[in-house]
């Protein structure tokens, strides 16, 4: 929770500007068929307003009675009695429209947010892959789930807070220099507002030291969790002291801020205490002496105060519920960012609606030029050429960074060359639907993420509407029936978040099932075996080799005995191909980087 919060106060607030206004009234194209309800809302809020300048001014006759306590007890009983019923009848009319107001605007609200999520949602996951290079995942997901559920307090409970705060504190300000004087109105006004103006920017001051004194408390707690976490090294390293020290300095610094913040909070309530206790004692004395003088009636008088407590709660929470819109000003910049964002362009129709041109395979790389776009000054991959023909094996070897992953990914078209053509069957890859062309590629990575569910649902993610029986033959294929058949649940095994429940040649051998159900033209495997044991390495590599017979394949190879077969070994150094041909050929070369990586691989082992 109190993250939560952390998280809100964050947001950043947009100042109040035709500009802001403007884009938050795009939230109001998703109201639909709510826009009665929303109009119906508007006139709860108008009640609840009007209910709640009319209480005050019933409520105040009450003190009108203290002048006639000498007159018969039954008429007095029942003039007190009466106005005791107005106020019930009012009470219960409040309820109703406040409960009309918060029900009516709870689903114009949800009916809003349901549609903002679902655009938001659906221009994520088709965003290239070049935007998720700029943006972090944590803030993306904080957009989705923080920056809406504040935009949902706004329309829940602060605009309309906003609007009957604003229509009871104007209101009430008219309604005491009608009901009492100029002369005594003048008093509240003149002091009372500007000291409640001063108490607030003077709390929002102790709010944000406040919150520098729990972040410091925070960072205390990080050492200690750090500390004790890595008790083993602490004390291997023999760093107790250290340790101690970090944790000396930071509770000395908590020390500092929370003396400094006791004498803030304390010079707070000695400023409430002898300002506003004394304004409004000033003003009832000058009261007083109007009613000695009876210049103001004992009812006035009544109404008067009434009216002043409803007038200062009202103007004095107004700050607070401005402040909250201004950070559904800033969330709703946020969202939008991202609906506004230029997405792929992507047939969202299922796969199987599509009428698909099956491709042969045939891949070929021209002359590729590549820079990411959040490193413009460094080129990734330099006049880089190759090609394959429908079914063959084409393996990408090199040292980290040479280029290959980036390769892999230009294949999937998660990015598209700078110069250079990538051919498909001799036609651009552009010449193509992007859904239509990924619906015939399939990707077994090194690090496989399963989805939270069933073995079965991350099966199907290859082919969401396949049989059972499709289900079971790809597991087969991927010699994942056996370990998956060793659970009590079978195929309706829950894998766990990220699909920790398996283990990591288990999860390998579910990635490839799910490749095998999607049966790709072209299969791109990055490293897939490279951090798994022998046993595990040997039944997936297995699995592997079924996988790729009729295909097109690229394999990014970390060891050097999987791709002994390949049709085709390409050895990319620093962006470059720096040599090219079978395994055969390139072993013949004694000066060739290929047949070093060779050797020092066989070392190693």
């Amino acid at each position: 929770m109190a993250k939560k919060e952390k998280a809100k106060d964050e947001l950043p607030k947009v100042k109040f500007s035709r500009e802001s206004f403007k884009k938050s009234f795009r939230l109001f194209k998703y109201l639909g068929k709510s826009k009665w309800l929303f109009s119906l809302g508007m006139v709860f809020i108008a009640g609840t307003a009007a209910v709640g300048l009319y209480f005050p001014v019933a409520a105040g006759k009450m003190f009108g009675y203290l002048g006639n306590t000498g007159m018969n007890t039954t008429a007095f009983s029942s003039m007190v009695s009466g106005t005791g019923i107005e106020l019930l009848i009012l009470l219960v009319i409040q309820g109703l429209v406040s409960f009309g107001r918060v029900y009516t605007f709870s689903i114009v609200t949800e009916n809003i947010l349901k549609g903002l999520r679902t655009d938001t949602f659906n221009k994520l996951v088709q965003m290239p892959m070049s935007f998720f290079s700029k943006n972090q995942v944590a803030d993306l997901s904080s957009r989705v789930a923080t920056d809406i559920n504040v935009i949902s307090e706004a329309f829940t409970i602060n605009i309309a807070e906003v609007i009957r705060q604003t229509i009871v504190g104007v209101g009430g300000l008219v309604l005491l220099v009608y009901f009492t004087s100029w002369d005594v109105a003048k008093w509240f006004i003149v002091i009372i507002p500007p000291i409640t103006v001063v108490a607030i920017l003077y709390g929002r001051k102790i709010r944000g030291y406040s919150k520098a004194l729990q972040d410091k408390i925070s960072e205390s707690g990080i050492i200690v969790s750090e500390a004790l976490t890595g008790i083993t090294s602490v004390k291997a390293f023999t760093n107790e002291q250290l340790e101690i020290g970090k944790y000396d300095k930071v509770t000395t610094e908590i020390r500092k801020f929370g003396i400094k913040y006791g004498v803030m909070r304390g010079a707070f309530f000695a400023f409430i205490i002898m300002c506003v206790f004394g304004a409004i004692f000033f003003i009832l004395y000058k009261m007083l002496l109007l009613i000695n003088s009876h210049e103001l009636s004992t009812e006035n008088f009544g109404k008067f105060m009434m009216l002043s407590l409803f007038v200062a709660g009202s103007l004095g929470g107004l700050p607070e519920q401005l402040a909250s819109i201004q950070r559904a000003l800033g969330a709703t910049d946020r969202v939008f960012e991202i609906i506004d964002e230029k997405n792929e362009e992507i047939n969202l129709a299922h796969r199987n609606n599509l009428n698909l041109n099956r491709v042969k395979g045939d891949l070929e790389f021209k002359h590729i030029q590549f820079t990411y776009p959040t490193r413009p000054d460094y080129v990734v991959l330099k006049d880089v050429s190759f090609s394959a023909k429908a079914g063959q094996t084409i393996a990408l070897v090199g040292s980290s960074g040479s280029g290959k992953s980036t390769l892999a990914a230009m294949a999937l078209r998660f990015y598209e060359p700078n110069g250079g053509e990538y051919l498909i069957d001799g036609k651009k890859s552009t010449d193509y639907e992007l859904t239509e062309l990924r619906d015939q590629m399939a990707i077994v990575p090194q690090d496989v993420l399963l989805f939270g569910g069933t073995i079965k649902d991350n099966i199907l993610y290859g082919k969401p509407n396949a049989t059972d029986a499709e289900v079971v033959e790809a597991a087969k294929q991927a010699n994942a029936y056996d370990f998956i058949m060793s659970f009590p649940d079978k195929f309706e095994t829950l894998v766990g978040d990220r699909g920790i429940q398996l283990s990591g040649g288990q999860r390998q051998r579910v990635a490839i099932a799910r490749a095998v159900l999607k049966n790709p033209s072209i299969l791109i495997l990055d490293e897939a075996t490279s951090s798994l044991d022998s046993e595990s390495e040997r039944l997936v590599q297995e699995a592997l080799d079924k996988l790729m017979v009729g295909r097109t394949s690229i394999v990014i190879a970390h060891r050097l005995s999987t791709i002994r077969n390949a049709d085709k070994i390409v050895v990319l150094q620093k962006g470059e191909v720096v040599e090219m041909g079978t395994h055969q050929e390139l072993m013949t070369s004694t000066a060739g980087l290929y047949q070093k990586l060779s050797k020092l691989q066989y070392e190693l082992n």
